[in-house]
């Protein structure tokens, strides 16, 4: 139960990537309890992210609609335009749309190498350079990753390479808005159960095996997702500086 007291974002603006479903309409939700004014951001899921816009309004709080192809450097600045002509400021800019070709490295063909490099790295670059122009009094940055960063996933060859990428950004974001008192961190989100990883192929079979390895009770939520990046991007989090924090219930712990 959210009460006033755990209200950190009151009076404060929130975008977050890809925010019509998963993870990141949860995170989107979450904002919104604790008092942010949100960005929701879609490409081609218009009816959720409609849904999405209506329940944060249904919080009390103001949600700013924004379709963008976020694989068009244009689009990425369109975005931002928008809000900066809606709210002209920003406190938390959240990195969560992500795309990919879902393929073996072998069968990864060029087209849809740039498409997810260009949604899930350039648009982080991008959206953090437009960003930062915006956090006049300081604010965070919040990148979403995953395991197959720097674990071997079936037919992830193209997302892990760019989660990997994410992650090294990050670090150096973290470094060079510490004067403008800018944070910017990551999480790892491992074994995460959203409509995403109906695209994978054999998927079935993957996360049967993903499960059997669990060593706790049960899957990563995107509510556990939330409740990081709530604290992640709040001054409680000062300290943590470019880092990424792993979530997996303890799953890449165990030897292969």
């Amino acid at each position: 139960m959210i009460t006033m007291l755990q209200k950190r974002y009151e009076g404060k603006v929130v975008c977050v990537t890809g925010s019509s479903r998963g993870i990141g309409r949860t995170l989107t939700l979450r904002f919104a309890q604790e008092g942010a004014d949100v960005v929701v951001h879609y490409f081609r899921n218009a009816d959720a992210a409609r849904a999405t816009a209506a329940e944060v309004e249904a919080l009390g709080r103001r949600a700013l609609l924004v379709k963008a192809n976020l694989a068009q450097e244009e689009k990425v600045h369109a975005l931002f335009d928008a809000v900066t002509e809606r709210f002209g400021r920003l406190d938390v800019y959240v990195h969560n749309a992500a795309s990919g070709r879902n393929r073996k490295a072998m069968d990864l063909d060029v087209k849809g190498w740039d498409w997810t490099v260009n949604i899930n790295t350039r648009a982080l670059l991008l959206g953090a350079q437009r960003a930062a122009a915006l956090m006049t009094e300081g604010g965070a940055m919040l990148a979403i990753s995953s395991f197959g960063s720097d674990r071997v996933f079936p037919y992830y060859t193209s997302v892990g390479a760019t989660k990997a990428a994410i992650e090294a950004m990050i670090r150096y974001l973290a470094i060079e808005l510490a004067p403008q008192r800018i944070n910017a961190n990551a999480i790892s989100a491992g074994a995460v159960e959203t409509d995403a990883i109906e695209h994978f192929p054999e998927i079935d079979k993957t996360w049967s095996a993903i499960k059997d390895k669990l060593p706790y009770h049960r899957m990563v939520t995107p509510d556990d997702v939330a409740n990081l990046a709530l604290f992640l991007c709040s001054p409680e989090a000062e300290m943590i500086r470019g880092q990424t924090v792993r979530m997996d219930a303890g799953l890449t712990l165990l030897v292969p």
